[in-house]
């Protein structure tokens, strides 16, 4: 995070008087170049860090000479001898059915809109600048430590490499469409689409130009949406397994007097819906809500609201940039009740806070993965190495994790095409109905693809408290928690 960019994040939070702090580092690589709306970014570190678990281990099948020529041949050859002295050698022509053909190479796709014959264009439309900056730029720079380190193994297929092209929609839903138009002839497919409401505005444009898309959302509604690629446990799991893992392991009860705090718009109504299934499965009642729209810098009426209300847990769904004004108002008015906050909530700025200390005593997270640098998730070391090696000034950070798998899933729907040997819009498209199971490898939980009725997102989630003491500001309680019923929620 650079310098300008740590300013444009305090200017948000610092209008709620409540950040005194803010985090260094620059997410970008230093061998690449980023420019603005419909820029291109290359990587092409040619650092090698090997990774067993990608689809193609790009390029370690590439070239391999070992059996170019048997040493029996090279020994003949040498031989100075005369014709009787050397021993003839076998012609192995013969034998060429007893030994296996070798691989045959994927089809090379032909030309398509993002793929010239040897590059491929992927699309980042997020937020850089808006109320969702301080989400989006640590989720495009995690997208891109991943499309760098596929770039020093050769590309996808080892062959074609990947160049972003990334655009500014400022979480304004009109701007988004307005970009989206603007790239979507110059791109494969849209690696990154950051935002519920973005997604949402932009959703019947993919199904018409039948463009695919990665949301950075969770909502359920993604899930049966052919022309979507979405990752991780949608917004209302993360409700139902908060709530369940608060009443059956976290010390709360149905007599509780539960609650909800949540922005006036889709993710917000997503987060309640989860929050709904969770109240009619459990027993327990919601006796308030209380909604903002983005933007607003007074919640001064909905704390109040809240606190009347006798709340004792609140279900939390917002931008972390309202976190600090919203609370900071709760522990002006002496309200602290338990608060249960969907993942994009979080942010790390909030752990260097005055407001930090309510957060430790007050806050649950419900998130993915675990503690950032736990040795026992099979993909945290690798991805803590490839982000030292393509972004070192990158902090640890909840939302890089997050594009970092955003951009796997992306990877291994273009290999699958690839290996189609079609990049086309409809190709992507049937690659996407036909991938299956994909594993982020324990840093979030698995998903499979298939055509829209069979997919199945992941129904785990990660309980977080807030610490200060840990790199990401929050460390993980329980790992893999799945409410009895999670699994009964219909994604539709």
């Amino acid at each position: 995070m650079n310098k300008k960019s740590t300013t444009r994040y305090l200017a948000l939070l610092l209008p709620l008087a409540l950040f005194a702090a803010a985090c260094g580092g620059d997410s970008a690589d230093s061998d690449s170049t980023t420019t603005s709306v419909a820029s291109t970014t290359t990587a092409n570190d040619t650092n090698n860090v090997d990774d067993s678990s990608e689809p193609s281990d790009a390029g370690d099948d590439m070239g391999n000479t070992d059996d170019m020529g048997s040493t029996d041949n090279m020994d003949a050859t040498a031989d100075t001898g005369t014709a009787d002295e050397v021993t003839p050698v076998e012609d192995d022509t013969d034998n060429d059915s007893n030994q296996d053909p070798p691989p045959a190479e994927p089809p090379v796709p032909p030309t398509a809109p993002g793929f010239d014959g040897e590059t491929i264009k992927v699309a980042v439309l997020s937020d850089l600048s808006g109320p969702a900056a301080i989400i989006g730029t640590p989720l495009t720079a995690g997208g891109q430590v991943y499309y760098d380190y596929v770039n020093s193994q050769g590309g996808i297929a080892g062959r074609y490499m990947i160049e972003t092209v990334e655009a500014d929609h400022g979480y304004n839903p009109a701007t988004a469409v307005q970009v989206y138009n603007g790239v979507k002839d110059e791109v494969t497919l849209i690696g990154q689409l950051l935002g519920t409401p973005i997604t949402n505005a932009v959703l019947e444009s993919l199904k018409q130009d039948g463009v695919v898309a990665a949301p950075g959302s969770l909502d359920a509604f993604w899930v049966p949406e052919e022309n979507l690629l979405p990752i991780g446990s949608p917004y209302q799991i993360q409700a139902i397994n908060g709530l369940d893992w608060w009443i059956k392991e976290g010390g709360g009860t149905t007599d509780q007097t539960y609650c909800a705090f949540v922005q006036d718009d889709p993710y917000g109504e997503a987060g309640l819906e989860g929050l709904e299934f969770a109240a009619q499965n459990l027993g327990f009642s919601i006796s308030a809500t209380a909604t903002y729209v983005a933007g607003d810098l007074d919640f001064s009426a909905q704390m109040q609201q809240l606190s009347n209300a006798g709340c004792e847990v609140v279900y939390l769904v917002t931008l972390p940039s309202v976190v600090g004004g919203a609370l900071g108002t709760a522990v002006g008015i002496g309200f602290a009740p338990t608060w249960i906050a969907a993942s994009p909530v979080w942010v790390n700025l909030l752990a260097l806070s005055p407001l930090a200390p309510y957060l430790q005593q007050n806050m649950i997270i419900v998130g993915e993965g675990s503690t950032w640098g736990d040795p026992n998730v099979a993909g945290m070391g690798d991805m803590i190495e490839r982000l030292n090696a393509f972004a070192p000034d990158q902090d640890p950070d909840y939302y890089f994790t997050f594009g970092y798998l955003q951009a796997h899933a992306v990877v291994q729907l273009l290999e699958a095409a690839v290996a189609r040997g079609d990049l086309s819009r409809q190709g992507i498209i049937n690659a996407l109905n036909e991938l299956g199971e994909v594993s982020f490898l324990g840093l979030g939980g698995d998903y499979f693809y298939g055509p829209p009725g069979q997919r199945v997102p992941s129904t785990e989630n990660t309980i977080f408290r807030v610490d200060p003491a840990v790199p990401n500001g929050v460390v993980a309680q329980v790992v893999g928690y799945e409410a009895s019923f999670a699994s009964d929620f219909e994604f539709n």
